[in-house]
Formats: structure tokens, sequence, C-alpha cells
């Protein structure tokens, strides 16, 4: 294979779409090195020079794909400094994190309604593509909650729980999808450790018999009962938390525990 002169900005090198630029080529590449090199938001990437023959592309090249790559927001280019992983700005999450009330009923009405509406979809996914070892873990999650919720510890339950939503989330094989729930479980944390208090609201016990039920169904391949049995399970929390909410905020509401 005859490989074109790195040596210009301008370089295409062909793939099964025809002709690119060089400078996208090094962007793919530098983005490639970034996952494999696991490196997060706020990590310095190596000098341009090192970053080139990291890459095996030219030093001119690599400086224009950072250029894209930065005015794209995945690059920050800090003068004096280096390249750097960008923090993302602006994005769904973040702003969702600053301005999330969790003892908002309104708003933690929002968060479950979201919370439905991505969670039946992993778990349709789940049902059709999980593993048997990832079958297995979201067994011992459901089983760890039930063990929790017999000794009322509220904490080990909470543990299980995060534990069982993002083993559905990975049995997904979904990267996005997986990340969604990742982040409303760390949106309902808040209304767990604020608007609750830390108090767990309504029945550890059914909670856990769900777990178990929709580990099954997943097991099983069961895509309709999956998903029938999660919408149940999100929508009894849901009430548990405004109850347990509105009691506190209304102490005189009477409201039922």
């Amino acid at each position: 294979m005859t490989r074109s002169d790195p040596s210009s900005p301008a370089t295409q090198q062909p793939d099964s779409g025809g002709y690119r630029p060089g400078y996208e080529i090094a962007a793919e590449r530098i983005l490639e090195y970034i996952v494999r090199e696991q490196l997060a938001p706020g990590d310095r990437l190596p000098t341009e020079k090192d970053l080139a023959d990291a890459i095996q592309m030219s030093r001119t090249i690599v400086r224009e794909a950072v250029k894209t790559l930065s005015a794209l927001g995945r690059l920050s280019v800090q003068k004096g400094r280096g390249i750097f992983v960008a923090e993302p700005e602006g994005s769904l999450w973040q702003e969702s994190f600053s301005h999330f009330l969790p003892a908002d009923l309104g708003q933690v009405d929002e968060l479950f309604e979201f919370r439905r509406h991505i969670e039946a979809t992993t778990t349709r996914l789940a049902a059709q593509r999980a593993t048997p070892t990832q079958v297995r873990a979201l067994r011992e999650a459901a089983q760890q909650s039930s063990d929790a919720a017999a000794q009322n510890d509220i904490e080990a339950f909470g543990r299980a729980d995060e534990m069982f939503h993002a083993g559905i989330g990975i049995a997904a094989s979904n990267m996005f999808l997986s990340a969604t729930v990742d982040s409303i479980q760390r949106l309902q944390r808040q209304v767990s450790l604020i608007g609750l208090a830390g108090v767990a609201g309504g029945s550890l016990a059914v909670a856990a018999e769900q777990h178990l039920a929709i580990a099954e169904a997943i097991a099983s391949g069961d895509q309709e009962q999956a998903v029938t049995l999660m919408a149940e399970h999100v929508d009894m929390t849901q009430h548990q938390f405004q109850q347990e909410i509105r009691h506190r905020i209304f102490p005189s509401d009477g409201a039922s525990s």
C-alpha cells in the first residue's frame, strides 16, 4: 500500500467512501487515542509531536486536527500548558445537575417521566441482548437488594438498586442509554438524600421483589413482560417518592405512608 505524503495539511487518504482530508483522519485517530488511553475530561494529551508519533501522522496534520477538535469542543488547547480533553459545556446533564431541585415535586415528576421512558427502552434492549454474564450480574444485584430489604438496610439497598439499574443499562449494549441511566440514578440519589433526607420512600421489600421479577423476565428474553414490570416499578417508586416528599413539605396533610 502506498502512503500519501503526510507533510501537507491537504493530504488525502482513501477509504471506502473515497478520499478524506488528512486532518479528518488525524482527528478520528486522536479521538480513538483518547478512548484507548481512557483519558477523561481535563486530562492532558501528549505534546503535538508525541501525539503525531502516537497516531502515525505528521505534526502539521495533527495541528490542523487539533484545531478542528478544539472548534468542536472535544479538545481544549491552553497556551503554555498543552492540549487537554475538553470539559463538556452546556450539556443536557450539566444543566440538569445545576438546576435540578430534588424537593420540587414538579421536577421530581419530570425526572420520573423521563426515567420511565428511558428505562423501558433499556429494559427491552436488555431482554434482547443480555449475555449470560450480564444476566448473572442482574440476578445478583436483584438478590442483593432483596437481602438488604430483609435487613431494612437502606444504604445497602440503595447500592444494590443502582447496580441493578446500571446493569440493565449495560446489558442494553448502548453506551448513550447506559450513560443516561447513570445520570438519572445520580439525580434520583439527590432526591433520596435531600428530598427524602436519606429515608427510603415506600417498601424496600416490594421494590426488591420487582427487581427479581424484572431480572427473570430479562433472563428469559420476554421483552413485553420485562418492560411492563419495569414501568410498574418506576411508577411505584415515583408514587412513593411523591408521597414522602409531600408529607415532609406538608406534614399536616395527613398523607398516607
